[in-house]
């Protein structure tokens, strides 16, 4: 019998495949040309071309004969291309740069071990290419100079740390030279040779020289011309792109600056609440701040030597990694390991990130923990941060997503959306009181005020960027409310000043998948099981939130009907 149906979902499926690869197979230059890859205005509207092209193609697809992954595929594809289109459009391009990161410093991410002649080949080919990587971000800052699309000034109190690191008398000193101490054992004696002769011309005549450059530009030309003003409300169209970045951030187009405000102060008193029981249960003499600043000072809650952070960090995890079974039907196989985050970027660097790899890589990932200025790295917060940084957090989340191979398409296995990924990480250290990783008071209270400190940036972006909040008030609502160090908080607060909008994700996604949680254990009741309903969360890896709320609303129905 003729099906008609059949062939119209066969061709919808054929269409979207069609975009997909598309997209997939476009790359907008020569890497052979451009190995550090491309940033001229004249790529970045060809890509917001390119995006529109695309969006276009997808528009024209009944998505409603489209299978369950299919769908969401589409969806995360639009999703993708309007923000290529949003970036040309707002001119991001123009401010490549973070409190803590930058154009300059994120060149450090290439640098990893060498296992083979082929990536120390490419490894050079990158440094070699540094001076244009450099001059294509010259001429984007010094148009968003012209434009008023500056970084604040306030944000770069220490910034130099990030290019006189690699200011180097003597090359072996440079961090990007330290691949090269380690060479692969095929190769032979006479290739290696060659590559440290080659090595050390590029450092001393290449890498070193660029960095000088970058000092002499950040120092003469352009700090001194930065704005003055703070919130990017106060940039050119600043209101629209702040507004832009809530919905990219929040994968959603429902909440307003105002909306985001209130939701943060009801869950810093929220919380607040919480905190004050365990005070209370401790016999703490003393007010709420008195306890911050006694967390902030005794001895008991630091580490003497960075290895012994470290350790403290490894303990966890690897008893983090007992608990897993319990509570995911799925792990991934990916290792990870534990190690301090590189000194070239620890001054201005978090408490600890994750840092991962490719599928085929045979590198494992990598739980990076800062053991710069011990004073600051609390060990009863490590806890929180260790289970949101490694597992059950980012490196079994994106490592999943990573290994779905071909149930899903290859943009999806890279894709990462901060209102997932980071509020899947923040549910993460909720999760981990589940897991019995909480031994004392104060590490509940540590997990406690990673929570809160999240639900202030709710309060403080948009008090930065939409209610014209100046950085004291800022660092006095952090200092008041969430028990991080004092160094801490200033190195946040420069971030949230320097990133619109991201600081957003991590609370608004976490309240998301534990409302979703709520809603099926309360539907479920006795037929709720946490392995599903992680495997619900994790099974199709990053997507939008509104797509995440569908899933776990179709699981509910099934497991209800069964």
């Amino acid at each position: 019998m003729f099906n008609s149906n059949k062939i119209v979902a066969q061709n919808a499926s054929a269409q979207l495949k069609v975009v997909i690869n598309s997209y997939q197979g476009h790359n907008g230059y020569d890497e052979t040309a451009y190995p550090l890859g491309l940033f001229t205005k004249d790529f970045y509207k060809a890509e917001a071309t390119f995006a529109k092209s695309k969006l276009d193609e997808l528009s024209k697809i009944d998505n409603k004969e489209l299978s369950e992954t299919e769908q969401i595929s589409m969806r995360l594809l639009a999703f993708v291309l309007q923000d290529k289109i949003d970036f040309y459009t707002f001119e991001n391009y123009l401010n490549p740069i973070l409190s803590d990161a930058g154009f300059h410093s994120n060149l450090t991410y290439m640098v990893r071990p060498l296992t083979n002649y082929l990536q120390v080949k490419n490894y050079l080919n990158k440094l070699k290419a540094i001076p244009s990587f450099v001059d294509q971000h010259f001429e984007n800052l010094r148009e968003g100079l012209k434009k008023g699309m500056s970084q604040p000034r306030v944000i770069f109190k220490g910034y130099e740390s990030t290019y006189n690191t690699h200011i180097v008398a003597n090359y072996e000193d440079s961090f990007y030279y330290s691949p090269f101490k380690a060479l692969p054992n095929d190769l032979s004696q006479t290739q290696k040779d060659s590559v440290l002769a080659v090595a050390k011309d590029v450092i001393e005549k290449v890498v070193t020289t660029q960095f000088k450059r970058i000092k002499t530009f950040f120092e003469t030309e352009y700090l001194p011309k930065t704005r003055t003003s703070l919130g990017v409300s106060e940039a050119p169209n600043g209101n629209a792109f702040y507004q832009n970045r809530i919905n990219y951030y929040t994968t959603s187009t429902e909440y307003t600056a105002e909306d985001i405000h209130q939701i943060g102060l009801k869950e810093v008193a929220r919380i607040k609440a919480e905190m004050e029981k365990i005070i209370k249960a401790l016999h703490f003499k003393g007010s709420f701040s008195d306890f911050f600043q006694f967390l902030r000072t005794d001895a008991q809650f630091y580490a003497k030597t960075p290895n012994a952070l470290l350790m403290s960090a490894r303990d966890i995890a690897k008893r983090a990694d007992a608990q897993l079974p319990r509570f995911f039907k799925t792990l991934p196989r990916k290792p990870y390991g534990v190690a301090p985050v590189p000194d070239a970027i620890a001054p201005k660097y978090t408490s600890g990130r994750y840092v991962g790899t490719s599928k085929n890589s045979t590198d494992p990932g990598y739980y990076w923990v800062n053991t710069y200025d011990l004073p600051s790295r609390t060990l009863y917060t490590l806890p929180a941060l260790t289970v949101h940084e490694a597992v059950p957090g980012h490196h079994l989340q994106m490592s999943l997503n990573n290994e779905l191979g071909d149930s899903i398409p290859g943009f999806r296995r890279h894709l990462y959306l901060s209102a997932y990924g980071e509020g899947w990480g923040l549910y993460s250290e909720f999760l981990a009181d589940e897991m019995g990783l909480y031994t004392t008071p104060y590490e509940k209270f540590g997990q406690l005020t990673y929570e809160m400190w999240r639900a202030c940036r709710l309060v403080v972006d948009t008090g930065i960027h939409a209610k014209g909040w100046t950085r004291q008030q800022v660092v006095d609502y952090m200092a008041s409310n969430t028990a991080l160090s004092l160094h801490e908080i200033n190195t946040e607060t420069d971030r949230y000043i320097s990133w619109p909008g991201q600081a957003l994700s991590y609370k608004i996604g976490e309240l998301k998948i534990r409302e979703l949680r709520k809603k099926a254990e309360n539907v479920l009741g006795a037929k709720f099981n946490i392995r599903d309903f992680h495997e619900v969360i994790l099974g199709q890896g990053t997507v939008t939130l509104s797509i995440l709320e569908k899933r776990v609303n179709n699981y509910i129905e099934k497991i209800k009907n069964e």
